[in-house]
């Protein structure tokens, strides 16, 4: 047996050789892998031998020659292809490891334009492809983390099994298919202007994070993958405590991440089904917890926590007075950290750093993908109207960008009531926007009273302003556009309320 190996990551490599040479598989190597083995006293044949060419262009080209390649793609079975290679004098390939330049590594530490070039694989994609392509005869290697499963069958059978051939075969087209979504992500954000250009042809892909227990429910597998680019975001969030995060325990810590990241100052938020039961902004972490439990402590009871600060002892023991699936912040402090240990079930993560780049919103609908850019809040005062005899008071502007930031993160149909930076009234996932204000109100009770409102999308009727305008919310901010805006507009002016058209709506499906 024969075996090329060529790896930028040379983890495990050293004592995979010699497990291979102890097998009597004889190895050839690219220059930068035989100079590792042959430190370690490990014999290998250069790739430039196997070629009768030296590496050039500064090794941009060494494995691409038909002595490599039609070694890899031979069919050992097929006599016109024996006949050729001893014609050529070329040796089979049985096995092929690679590792691929690191290419995603290279952008996330900043390297300029040139060396994240450099960084961009060919002969090694194309050799893994090969490999892959005759895997009746050929096993590809694309990671540490498969050559024990490889020397099992070599100890176990003498050979690597066709099962396994195919298996490794399906991984690594997967694995440069990755390599290639990366790849395809950064240029297109660097060269084209980011994904506000939908691209022609759409590629996902990542490696695997962290295998799920299940998915939404227990007969359904899931699990988590990165997507191109930095490490960075909730994905890459380091978990201090508690048990792995379920399928939608994820869903939910995201919808917590996302919503108190809309915010400088500090705030926090409960999330239970994606949805925000609680939110408030205040002085602090701890105050912003407060009064975001404050909101509905009924419903905060097993939720998700978000808060977009560093969390110091105080904050932990607030968070400690009633049972929570999980919190995700910017950090914790070393007694606050010790005293969350005593909350075994509580899961605790940090995310160190917000993700790289201008991600895609991908979902699923049968048969494709659904693609989008990420919802964007605008704050612009300027852009806005008042629609209304009356204009909002200062306060009242505060609690209105708010609640207008608030309520993207909300479930169409949704109203979000707001008083003194705090979220007292949610209506979420309403199939008519006055049944939302009327959640929003009744939730609020008498908090309502002096209150303001954000509605994602504008009031077809004047129902739902009517129900908020009567329970004491005295300024609404919605998109505005409706042909019934005259109607809505009188019914305000009628009730004293104040209306701001915001211009923009933010469904959230």
């Amino acid at each position: 047996m024969r075996a090329l190996i060529g790896v930028s990551d040379k983890t495990g490599l050293v004592e995979f050789a010699q497990a291979l040479i102890a097998l009597g598989v004889e190895i050839v190597a690219t220059d930068g892998t035989r100079r590792a083995l042959s430190e370690a006293g490990i014999k290998a044949t250069a790739v430039s031998e196997v070629t009768g060419f030296p590496e050039m262009l500064d090794g941009r080209v060494k494995t691409l020659h038909p002595a490599i390649h039609a070694g890899i793609l031979a069919k050992r079975d097929n006599e016109a292809h024996a006949a050729q290679m001893r014609e050529h004098d070329f040796e089979p390939i049985d096995l092929v490891v690679v590792s691929l330049y690191p290419f995603s590594e290279t952008v996330a530490c900043g390297a300029g334009e040139e060396t994240v070039i450099e960084n961009i694989d060919i002969g090694g994609p194309t050799m893994i492809r090969a490999a892959a392509k005759n895997s009746d005869f050929v096993a590809a290697v694309v990671s540490p983390r498969q050559y024990e499963v490889v020397l099992t069958h070599l100890r176990t059978h003498g050979e690597i099994s066709g099962a396994l051939r195919k298996q490794l075969a399906a991984e690594a087209f997967a694995h440069t298919a990755a390599y290639d979504t990366a790849v395809a992500s950064h240029l297109r954000s660097v060269w084209l202007g980011g994904a506000e250009q939908m691209p022609v042809e759409l590629t996902v892909g990542g490696p695997l994070l962290h295998a799920l227990r299940y998915g939404e429910n227990p007969h359904q597998r899931g699990a988590l993958y990165a997507v191109p680019g930095a490490p960075g975001g909730l994905a890459h969030a380091r978990q201090l405590q508690g048990a792995a995060l379920s399928f939608t325990n994820w869903l939910d810590v995201d919808a917590a991440r996302r919503l108190v990241s809309d915010f400088e100052e500090p705030a926090a938020c409960v999330i239970k089904h994606t949805n925000p039961c609680g939110f408030a902004a205040g002085a602090s972490a701890l105050e912003a917890y407060r009064r975001a439990y404050e909101c509905d402590p009924r419903a905060a009871y097993g939720g998700i926590v978000g808060i977009n600060r560093r969390i110091d002892l105080a904050t932990a023991q607030q968070l400690t007075q009633t049972f929570l699936e999980a919190v995700v912040c910017l950090g914790l402090d070393d007694d606050a950290q010790q005293h969350l240990a005593g909350k075994q079930r509580l899961r605790v993560l940090v995310v160190d750093a917000p993700s790289a780049g201008e991600p895609l919103d991908v979902r699923s609908v049968d048969g494709g993908l659904l693609v989008q850019t990420l919802d964007r809040v605008s704050l612009d005062r300027s852009a806005m109207t008042v629609a209304t005899r009356r204009q909002p008071e200062d306060h009242e502007w505060r609690d209105l960008l708010i609640a207008w930031r608030v309520v993207r993160h909300v479930k169409s149909n949704a109203v979000v009531v707001v008083g003194d930076a705090m979220a007292v009234g949610v209506g979420a996932g309403q199939m008519s926007r006055v049944e939302a204000s009327e959640l929003a109100v009744q939730r609020a009770g008498p908090r309502a009273m002096g209150a303001v409102a954000a509605s994602d999308a504008f009031f077809p009727m004047p129902d739902g302003l009517e129900t908020l305008g009567r329970a004491g919310v005295r300024a609404v901010i919605h998109p505005g556009g409706s042909k019934n805006d005259p109607a809505v507009i009188a019914a305000a002016d009628a009730l004293g309320v104040a209306v701001v058209h915001a211009g923009e709506r933010h469904f959230r499906h």
